[in-house]
């Protein structure tokens, strides 16, 4: 089926973004590549929720992995017909693609939150976020970014990686309601094509 072949393109794409996301995650927790900080926990709030870590990360290694496997799939054959059973495979994998939304819709949350707010730093010889009351105009303001003395450079880290997970769970989300109308048309034209070839099966 070639909705099968669709899908399978679909997880392996999802593969590729959740160790994209898994590996943003882990560099918020260094900026400048720096350890420290997160034992003396001066990292933004944001960076505790695992949002790239996990919803984008390792909670989408399993609706890509339902999709990279769907083109053999047959759950059984379904009913004792094949072509029945690749339908039902179709329309299953609709709730993987509805846990890979939900995961990757937190990780976008979450960054959008974390862009928002901005990083943790030491301005002015305290521990603050800086930029918490500017709604996030500091993000086109380069020159505001100086106030954050340490860590070094953590602006331009956050602001990256925070940016990076926004795209790519955001590119999560897109394929996954691309595999929910996949699923739902491979699946509803699978149930026709097995009501015309064999009348006593129903899927």
């Amino acid at each position: 089926m070639c909705y099968g072949k669709c899908a399978r393109c679909i997880g392996y794409f999802l593969l590729i973004l959740a160790i994209f996301c898994i590996a943003a995650n882990i560099l918020l927790f260094f900026p400048n590549g720096e350890t420290q900080y997160a034992s003396q926990n001066h990292l933004s709030r944001f960076v505790w929720f695992f949002h790239g870590i996990g919803g984008a990360g390792l909670l989408m290694l399993l609706p890509a992995g339902v999709f990279i496997g769907l083109e053999n799939e047959d759950c059984c054959g379904c009913c004792g017909n094949e072509r029945c059973g690749k339908s039902c495979a179709m329309l299953s994998s609709i709730l993987a693609a509805l846990i890979g939304v939900a995961g990757a819709g937190y990780c976008v949350v979450i960054s959008a939150l974390g862009l928002a707010e901005g990083p943790l730093c030491l301005n002015n010889n305290q521990w603050s976020y800086a930029f918490e009351s500017t709604n996030g105009k500091y993000l086109t303001d380069y020159q505001s970014w100086s106030t954050c003395t340490e860590p070094r450079n953590v602006v331009v880290w956050n602001v990256t990686l925070f940016s990076i997970l926004l795209g790519l769970s955001g590119i999560q989300v897109i394929l996954c309601l691309i595999q929910i109308i996949n699923g739902l048309i491979g699946g509803i034209c699978g149930v026709w094509c097995c009501q015309d070839s064999q009348q006593s099966y129903a899927c």
